[in-house]
């Protein structure tokens, strides 16, 4: 056998050099690059291999520097939200707080179900200087480190403490990374010292191995089953998810709603699926959904999901589906998903799931009243998002004023991204999408901090794409180191920062729960009462984001804004549009309700009222049984 004396690290990045992944006849790298920080952990070990393969041309791997751990992974795991899943950055962290940072990006990948090779490195395998820099001793056990605080959000954990392990946990790695039902973050530990440990490796481990992603097909019996039950109903509604975005099945989620006639919501995930202008399209379903969508979930006898896991915020948390004897038919890759609500699993590819069900209810279609009555809702509220968009609130423009200038500044095919505060549930019911991949709103984990890592990742999966990090101040003040990345990296990403001087989202419900905003306002503590309810503070977040590398415009009107985002268009380099907006809204009409759990006691009047609202919707809530 044929073998070549490499280190360990080294080894690695010539084996993840050539891995590939295909589906449907096109070729992709799968790990096209490394991001990192290099520390004592990994910079001898990982950082000399990727060193040495920049420096001798022999393997093609390239190492971008990142400027926070976490920021590294959400950019990494933006990139592959954006390729479908089928392509995939590794990253590379020293020991103890450097891997460490990396673990809540782990869990965001993992909850999101989008693939991400973690690389932290560990402790002496040998132990032979224990203890050392950074590591925990754990009076449980030796061989208990920091890392293994990734085992509950990874989808695949293994520790290196030999090179030859690395052989089949390099190849176990690549399978769940390429599966569309296990994937999610895979950690592999490698400890400081089998990093650079030599071992003669089999040439064979380093050939160049497609993975090849299949599209399951649905048993037939399923398929008659689903459609069987679908024939039935007299007010059929689809809910469409993530699962048809990553399948692709955007085209054959269109052609089935038209044939059948059944109108679609979408989540987070899904939205862009369907134009929001086709007839079918009602817009966001569940707590912060449409009221079109609430309408039509609230009277649906069978419900069709694709490729969703029916997240408390679709569901708004198991209210909004209304019809007593309601059914569900769940098309999705995972069982884990098919079987949820008692549904009628159909386990398959999302594309091939539909053109089943399309070909297999040929000649069906839904009540021509039915169809009228959807034509009709989605018209209301259409009407009521142009009112939600028109300008004139003052003295500062309302935050939906900003997105109505924000969406007509924009392209079809550019991308908006956001994670978290009140923006989320804005775009949900406001944002009009026509491309899958323009709408890039992580809400399965709702990080904050995510967007303008994410950003970073979005346009180096798609450069030829305008990239609009929508955040707000709380998440900006997160994260947003890796606005130096963008800038050094000359790569160009328009961050739109919507700076209202707290927490918007959990002000509001912090109120609506009774607990008066306590704790959410940027605000001095006031010397009388004790409490952070002083005067604003004097944060001037566009003078951190030009210190950071970043052009800056700011805006104060909605014309203001507009002529910003046009500049920032116009320019080559990565722009902040800072604009400031009202605190308290006002919000989209809201139709949905969320489970947030209010005080059953309190000495607080407006605790014990949110209460009592809060035990009347409780009542609405069920099993789908």
């Amino acid at each position: 056998m044929e073998t070549v004396r490499l280190t360990t690290a080294q080894a690695l990045v010539r084996f993840l050099a050539h891995q590939y992944s295909e589906r449907d006849g096109r070729e992709q790298r799968l790990v096209p690059g490394v991001w990192g920080i290099f520390g004592h952990g990994n910079v001898a070990g990982v950082g000399q291999a990727l060193l040495q393969a920049a420096r001798t041309g022999e393997v093609d791997l390239p190492y971008y520097l990142a400027r926070n751990e976490q920021g590294m992974v959400h950019a990494s795991v933006a990139f592959a939200k954006m390729r479908d899943r089928l392509s995939a950055y590794a990253c590379t962290a020293s020991t103890g707080p450097g891997s460490t940072n990396m673990i809540t990006g782990a869990a965001l990948a993992t909850t999101n179900r989008l693939p991400v090779l973690l690389l932290p490195s560990d402790m002496f395998a040998t132990r032979a200087a224990d203890p050392v820099l950074q590591q925990l001793e754990d009076t449980r056990g030796g061989d208990v480190t920091v890392n293994d605080a990734f085992r509950p959000v990874s989808k695949y954990f293994d520790r290196i403490t030999r090179p030859e392990q690395l052989i089949p946990a390099a190849l176990a790695a690549m399978r769940v990374l390429t599966d569309p039902v296990e994937t999610g973050a895979v950690t592999l530990c490698l400890p400081q010292d089998v990093q650079a440990e030599a071992y003669d490796w089999p040439v064979a481990f380093f050939r160049r191995r497609v993975w090849h992603i299949g599209r399951p097909v649905p048993e037939p019996a399923a398929l008659e089953r689903a459609a069987q039950l679908l024939r039935t109903a007299r007010r059929p509604l689809i809910v469409a998810g993530g699962g048809v975005v990553y399948s692709g099945a955007e085209n054959q989620l269109r052609s089935f709603a038209e044939t059948a006639g059944i109108p679609v919501a979408d989540t987070h995930a899904g939205k862009g699926a369907l134009p929001w202008d086709h007839p079918c399209a009602v817009g966001g379903i569940g707590s912060t959904g449409t009221a079109a969508a609430n309408a039509l979930a609230a009277e649906a006898d069978v419900v069709l999901g694709v490729g969703t896991r029916y997240s408390d915020f679709t569901t708004a948390s198991h209210t909004v589906f209304g019809d007593p004897g309601v059914r569900f038919i769940n098309l999705n890759v995972a069982r884990l998903d098919a079987v949820k609500h008692s549904a009628e699993p159909l386990v398959a590819d999302a594309l091939l799931g539909l053109q089943a069900l399309e070909r297999e209810l040929a000649g069906w279609k839904a009540d021509g009243g039915y169809r009228q009555r959807v034509l009709e809702l989605s018209a209301a509220w259409r009407r009521t998002e142009e009112e939600c968009f028109a300008p004139g609130h003052g003295p500062l423009p309302a935050q939906t004023e900003i997105l109505g200038a924000l969406r007509r500044s924009l392209d079809d095919r550019d991308v908006v991204i956001n994670a978290a505060g009140s923006l989320p549930g804005d775009l949900q019911m406001l944002w009009r999408a026509r491309d899958p991949k323009a709408y890039h709103v992580e809400y399965a984990y709702s990080c904050m901090g995510y967007e303008v890592a994410a950003g970073l990742g979005v346009k180096m999966a798609e450069p030829g794409r305008e990239v609009v990090v929508l955040v707000g101040d709380g998440s900006y003040l997160m994260m947003a180191q890796e606005i130096v990345t963008m800038v050094s990296e000359g790569i160009k990403v328009i961050i739109v920062l919507v700076q209202n001087h707290g927490f918007a989202s959990i002000g509001a419900l912090s109120e609506s729960l009774g607990s008066q905003r306590f704790g959410t306002r940027y605000r001095f503590r006031d010397r009388e009462s004790g409490q952070l309810d002083g005067e604003v503070l004097p944060v001037d977040l566009a003078a951190n984001a030009a210190s950071l590398g970043a052009d800056v415009l700011s805006a104060s009107t909605v014309e203001e804004f507009t002529g910003a985002m046009a500049k920032a268009r116009a320019s080559d380099r990565t722009t902040v549009v800072h604009v400031e907006t009202d605190l308290y809204g006002p919000n989209p009409p809201g139709s949905g309700w969320w489970d947030v759990p209010v005080s059953q006691v309190s000495a607080i009047e407006s605790t014990r009222r949110a209460y009592e609202t809060y035990a009347a919707a409780k009542r609405s809530q069920r099993h789908y049984l």
